[in-house]
């Protein structure tokens, strides 16, 4: 996908990304990093936006990394903007996915099909104890 087709997209982490376990993190939602891997591939750029902030936001922050995702810009619209608490901290984003939303947030595999009208991520196979 070319850049300029591509979305900005800012993505809430508890009760989104994440079953909502605040101030601990919950379970992985069922696809959830399976789809923002296919988004990032597909050259969307994914914002982390979130209320945490401090030791709890590093915490989000690596619990994405050690599952694939690295963020283009996290509570902020992009790397390089610097919160001064002179403006908002409302951030630019073609689209917002978050638990909140009128409707509550939809299941990642169909919130990947209404953006590409793609076929839905495929879930690993997570290895453990008793699964073969």
């Amino acid at each position: 996908m070319n850049i300029n087709n591509s979305l900005l997209i800012a993505v809430d982490f508890d009760g989104t990304i994440v079953e909502d376990g605040y101030p601990g993190i919950g379970n992985e939602r069922l696809f959830a990093f399976e789809t923002l891997k296919r988004l990032q591939s597909d050259g969307h750029r994914l914002i982390l936006w979130t209320y945490r902030h401090g030791k709890k936001l590093n915490e989000a922050v690596n619990f994405c990394k050690e599952n694939g995702i690295e963020f283009y810009a996290v509570n902020k619209s992009f790397p390089e903007e610097e919160f001064d608490g002179k403006v908002s901290r409302k951030i630019n984003a073609d689209l917002f996915i978050d638990d909140r939303n009128l409707g509550g947030v939809l299941g990642w595999g169909e919130i990947y099909q209404k953006l590409t009208n793609g076929e839905p991520p495929k879930q690993k196979k997570k290895k453990g104890f008793f699964r073969f």
